[in-house]
């Protein structure tokens, strides 16, 4: 079949197999390049990731595998391909990455579903037994708009929403670079209760703590998840939002990981994304566009891959223990954060409209690097050329 991308309402609901392949191919050589730093590092040994097919995630493990030769078990919920659709985003990269694993002679295991479930957790378990390995990191990296409670079963749904009030605030469509006014209701209880339910940190303390019992984790074992705070003009929908109540929740968590001595649990706080869901975040599209432009202006920005690099060489395996700030958090947001980068972005975002759009923000840059997260947009892909949805044997 011919693929080309089909966004519908701002979510892209197919994928390119061979662009996947690419871009999951660019991450893995900007860390070999990078094999020499490494190779001076005590790094880890064996690294599980949960939620490993896109994003920070993904990330997360070409770095301790490519950069660190660390055996990795990866766990992500895809959707597999058919003679009719492709598979998702995720499915392809997790296909990708094994295969250039096994070429490298690295360990590589991939466990495609329900990382929310006891059964999964069995399932890594008994395969770290398998292969005689006991985790020294292990990277919780969940993006999910759902869980279902292990215990009860109960079907959690996660919202983007205000907390106490009616959120207004300026946006962009990045597909038609349309500016306007978006009006986000404020939740019910019952909505950030369960988007704590969802996003928060319950899960990956139930993973510590199964992979714990287990004997699954090596001494002085290290566990580190990714969260976001953001600047002020985008805390009334994120950082005091529901999703901000869930990674203050996931924040609280990493102290009682620590504390019962299972690992040292660490939350960074990473970089603005371009992610799958960023295109439908209200004021999101826009901000990340205006500070993208900033950033690469002053020849500072980073990618998915460039921030877990500096997270692992400078901060987590740098020989010392990681700077963190008063909340106890890792900081790898700083370049973002930094004051002269926010003044300026804050400038942009008061005076954009139509007429300077293209000047001051950097919308093809966020659409890109959003098709790019499907295999589209990537470049030395044939996109008129006839594929198979399953990809490369």
């Amino acid at each position: 079949m011919i693929l080309k991308p089909m966004v519908r309402n701002n979510v892209c609901i197919n994928a390119h197999p061979g662009g996947c392949a690419v871009e999951t191919g660019r991450q893995i050589e900007a860390i070999r390049a990078k094999r020499p730093a490494y190779d001076r590092l005590d790094g880890p040994k064996a690294v599980l990731v949960v939620g490993c097919s896109t994003g920070y995630g993904l990330a997360s493990r070409i770095a301790a595998a490519f950069g660190f030769g660390a055996a990795t078990l990866g766990v992500s919920y895809e959707r597999g391909p058919s003679e009719a659709s492709t598979g998702t985003p995720g499915w392809y990269n997790n296909r990708s990455f094994d295969a250039e694993a096994g070429a490298a002679g690295l360990v590589s295991r991939t466990f495609d579903g329900d990382a929310f479930s006891a059964a999964m957790k069995e399932q890594v378990i008994a395969a770290a037994r398998g292969l005689g390995l006991r985790f020294d990191l292990v990277v919780y990296s969940l993006a999910s708009p759902a869980r279902t409670d292990p215990g009860t079963g109960t079907v959690y749904r996660s919202a983007i929403k205000p907390i106490g009030g009616v959120y207004r605030g300026k946006t962009v469509d990045p597909f038609s670079s349309v500016l306007s006014q978006a009006e986000v209701q404020p939740a019910t209880e019952d909505e950030i209760a369960q988007t704590v339910k969802v996003m928060g940190g319950e899960d990956w303390a139930l993973w510590l703590e199964a992979l714990r019992g287990a004997g699954a984790l090596a001494p002085e074992a290290t566990t580190v998840a990714y969260s976001y705070v953001g600047p002020e003009l985008s805390w009334p929908i994120y950082r005091d939002g529901t999703i901000g109540r869930a990674k203050s929740h996931l924040e609280a968590t990493a102290k009682r990981i620590t504390e019962t001595g299972a690992a040292k649990a660490y939350v960074s706080i990473n970089k603005a994304l371009v992610t799958r869901a960023s295109a439908v975040i209200p004021v999101i599209p826009l901000y990340v566009s205006i500070l993208y432009k900033v950033m690469k202006e002053r020849g500072i920005h980073e990618d998915c891959i460039d921030q877990i690099d500096r997270l692992f060489r400078d901060r987590l395996y740098s020989g010392s223990d990681p700077a963190l700030d008063a909340e106890g958090r890792i900081r790898i947001d700083e370049l973002e954060m930094g004051a002269a980068v926010q003044a300026e972005v804050a400038s942009r975002m008061a005076r954009v409209d139509e007429t300077d759009l293209a000047a001051l923000a950097d919308v093809e840059g966020f659409r890109s690097d959003f098709l790019r997260a499907h295999g589209f947009a990537v470049e030395g892909i044939d996109y008129e050329a006839d594929v198979s949805p399953y990809g490369e044997a």
